[in-house]
């Protein structure tokens, strides 16, 4: 029972942290956003680099300021496994809102989230992000799938 007891409370601790810094990333505040990775986190993002390692506070409010307003969204299909130190989510990813330019986004993409247990908090260790392709041989990117 005090296992079970145990995970339930890592589990909840991890899902809040998850919660606030969606918060952070919502209002691209990027400073908060980072608190809840580790210094060498690894990135496989949406957009280019192949990779990012570390934190680069620059780089994702210069991002967050290619938005106007908040930046929305919604989870779908998550999936959490937790260890006594290690842990991993998967889910579907939804990102809503506006560029400044004026365009609509609306994109449902995977992510995976790997996490560690440093000096007792949950952090995000490595992040990958991703949308299929079309296997047609255009290499076309499918932004309009929908769960």
């Amino acid at each position: 029972m005090k296992d079970e007891a145990n995970a339930r409370i890592e589990e909840e601790a991890i899902i809040a942290m998850l919660m606030m810094r969606a918060k952070a990333l919502g209002e691209k505040n990027a400073k908060d956003a980072l608190s809840y990775e580790t210094e060498d986190e690894i990135e496989f993002s949406l957009a280019p680099p192949l990779v990012g390692i570390g934190k680069d506070e620059a780089s994702l409010q210069a991002w967050f300021d290619t938005w106007e307003g908040p930046i929305g969204g919604d989870v779908r299909d998550a999936k959490l496994t937790v260890g006594e130190d290690v842990a991993f989510w998967s889910g579907l990813t939804r990102m809503t809102g506006t560029k400044t330019d004026g365009a609509a986004v609306d994109l449902w993409f995977r992510q995976t989230l790997g996490l560690v247990k440093q000096d007792g908090r949950w952090l995000v260790a490595h992040q990958h992000a991703s949308v299929p392709f079309a296997m047609d041989g255009s290499g076309r990117a499918l932004l309009d799938l929908k769960p």
